[in-house]
């Protein structure tokens, strides 16, 4: 009953979304309090989380217990599967994150109902219901996750072994809030386009929703990656798989949004634009969801289904894509602006890094979707790999890298470049300097990555100087200096703290992407394998059994300069339901480096083993955890004290930032 129970709140969930859907066709209102159709709008989110967060809680509950009458706890699970692993499988298959998916969209409509009661999100929320209801057509009509099997096995096939771990439990979560939220921008930007109210007042309403979504899609590539890096044992973090770039997209599409959409809020600027990066983002975010389950692409981390689901997200993406711009085209003309600006101003500088990151998608999808174009067109099976994304992506960053440094100190309307510039000499010295002597410490290693180095150096010194003229880090006393860091806005804040997490995990980039050395031996007992200055000796490799699995587990001794120093272990895991073998790294995690050590087969008593040592991997995951961290205290929004402004309004040759810029 429990299964059956969960599929009516799935279908009570329907009903009641379409319903808050079709109320998109009631009159619009302007006035604050909410009318018949506002309040009804109203009802419907908070009661379509409820009954969307029972049927999720009715799923969980047949996981938990081992109920294999139902077909998603059959294909998903097992009894002799770790409890937890019975809990995480929930939305570790298709049908389940479909299900997540749903109630994080449910959670986003019941959050904006307790928001300001006014036109825009009225019109927002019933946008919503239109893109709920659409996805719960999709997992009624095709992906019922309450579906029985009869007859009943006595056992079920267990999760996908690469999905047994914290980390893949964590990152769906993550990510699907990072997808999901940009749906809010969505259908706030719809709204706005339909009331002709793309203007500072839209602006601020759908600017915090974006930077929720932006901040968990952030962590949940970065806890993606970091999955990728210590789980599949190839000693990489980024491959640009299709899945990977699914993800990807929407972020740089959001980013671009996050600084654009200041522009509307401060100078009114820009705003068709904006609106187009708006639907933009989550359109990427459908394109994703179709690369993952149409079946169309084989990753370590897609679902494959078979291809009539896919036709169906096919036809939401259409729908959602054709009818926003259906909707963009004929409302997008109607907007004006009486701003303008010099080219060498914050929003130029702002223009800039938008070309650069919508080019930087552009190659992106451009990339991901050739060969599947060419296989559609002729037939012909191709892959695009890496050496095209770092020819073409790469190149685009370094050249916003480039523009953020003087960007960050160049004043609205009219800016000044050579003061800017002026005062970026000693960052210039430096980044120079240091990406010199890091070029040259990892000869032969290409130059470029040193580059990089300087360039992520550069980007990060220009919004950590701007930082220290504010408070008068150079000039002023301690207590005033502690005064005047207190009245900083926070959004200025979250924006500084994320351009150095920017520089942090360009550092990260270059030393694990670029300079990391490797070495593949076969191993006998009390031999050794030398690599990054570090030497690893066997000392045995011995059998043993976990909950579900059969491992062999190989014992190093780690020295340098004839000192141990530390021991470590690399595992082999056998998994007999699923008859999938696993590679478990042993990974010593250092400030400056990972060494990272992988059990490969026996042969004739020798052990493949593949070492690595990945300079500044570490620098990766601080990077990203302080981009995010930055757009979490950018969310923390505080008024600006007159007291403040004033001081922002002397400050010498309008070089002081903006207080409300945003981060990325």
């Amino acid at each position: 009953m429990v299964a059956e129970f969960g599929l009516f709140l799935l279908i009570l969930g329907f009903l009641i979304a379409s319903f808050q859907g079709l109320l998109i066709f009631a009159p619009w209102q302007n006035r604050v309090d909410p009318p018949a159709n506002w309040a009804l709008a109203i009802r419907c989110a908070r009661a379509q989380l409820i009954t969307i967060a029972g049927a999720f809680i009715c799923l969980t509950y047949l996981h938990a217990a081992s109920d294999f009458s139902v077909a998603n706890v059959v294909e998903n699970s097992h009894s002799a599967k770790p409890f937890i692993y019975k809990l995480t499988g929930v939305w570790g298959n298709h049908e389940g994150s479909m299900l997540l998916w749903i109630l994080i969209l449910a959670g986003y409509g019941f959050a904006i109902s307790f928001g300001k009661r006014t036109a825009l999100q009225s019109g927002a929320l019933r946008i919503q219901g239109l893109v709920a209801s659409a996805f719960l057509a999709f997992s009624l009509f095709t992906s019922n996750p309450f579906a029985r099997v009869f007859p009943i096995p006595a056992d079920g096939r267990g999760l996908n072994p690469l999905l047994q771990d914290p980390g893949l439990a964590i990152h769906p979560p993550f990510l699907y809030a990072g997808y999901v939220g940009l749906s809010i921008t969505f259908a706030f930007a719809v709204a706005g386009l339909l009331q002709g109210r793309i203007d500072a007042d839209w602006a601020r309403a759908v600017r915090p929703w974006t930077l929720a979504a932006w901040v968990a899609l952030t962590i949940g590539i970065a806890l993606g990656s970091w999955w990728a890096y210590y789980e599949l044992g190839w000693g990489g973090f980024w491959a640009w798989d299709p899945v990977e770039n699914a993800s990807f997209m929407p972020w740089l599409a959001a980013t671009a949004f996050l600084h654009s959409v200041r522009v509307v809020e401060k100078r009114d600027a820009l705003k068709v634009w904006t609106a187009l990066l708006a639907i933009l983002g989550f359109s990427l975010s459908l394109v994703g969801a179709f690369l993952v389950r149409s079946g169309i692409i084989t990753s370590v981390h897609a679902f494959a289904v078979d291809p009539e689901r896919g036709v169906f997200i096919l036809a939401i993406l259409g729908a959602a894509v054709g009818g926003s711009l259906a909707v963009f085209a004929w409302k997008a003309p109607k907007l004006t602006t009486t701003a303008s600006f010099d080219p060498v101003s914050r929003e130029g500088a702002i223009l800039i890094n938008n070309v650069f990151l919508s080019t930087a998608c552009a190659t992106v999808f451009v990339g991901t979707f050739y060969a599947l174009f060419i296989d559609v067109a002729s037939g012909e099976r191709l892959s695009v790999q890496s050496p095209y994304f770092n020819a073409t992506f790469l190149p685009l960053m370094a050249l916003m890298l480039l523009v953020m440094g003087p960007g960050a100190m160049i004043s609205w309307k009219r800016g000044r470049l050579k003061p800017a510039l002026r005062r970026l000499i000693p960052v210039a010295a430096f980044a120079f300097v240091v990406g010199t002597i890091a070029a040259a410490f990892y000869w032969p290693k290409p130059i470029a990555a040193g580059v990089g180095i300087a360039l992520g150096l550069w980007a990060g010194g220009g919004a950590l100087l701007d930082f220290a003229h504010r408070i008068r880090a150079f000039s002023a006393p301690r207590a005033e200096m502690a005064r005047r860091f207190a009245t900083l806005p926070r959004p200025y804040l979250g924006m500084t703290l994320a351009h150095i997490g920017v520089t942090v995990l360009v550092i990260g980039v270059m030393g694990a992407g670029v300079w990391r050395h490797d070495v593949v031996a076969l191993v006998e007992p009390s031999d050794s394998i030398t690599v990054g200055g570090f030497t690893a000796t066997l000392n045995e490799v011995e059998r043993g059994r976990g909950p579900n699995y059969i491992y062999d587990r190989a014992l190093f001794d780690i020295s340098r300069d004839d000192r141990t120093l530390r021991a470590l272990s690399a595992e082999r895991r056998f998994y007999p339901i699923r008859q999938m073998t696993t590679t478990e790294a042993g990974i010593w995690t250092m400030a400056f480096g990972d060494l990272y050590l992988t059990l490969g087969e026996p042969t004739d008593g020798a052990w493949a083993v593949r070492a690595w040592y990945n300079p500044f991997a570490l620098w990766l995951w601080i990077g990203s955890g302080l981009i995010a961290g930055g757009g979490i205290v950018a969310m923390t929004r505080t008024r600006r004290s007159p007291k403040t402004t004033a001081q922002e309004q002397s400050a010498p040759n309008n070089l002081v930032s903006s207080p409300e810029s945003v981060p990325a």
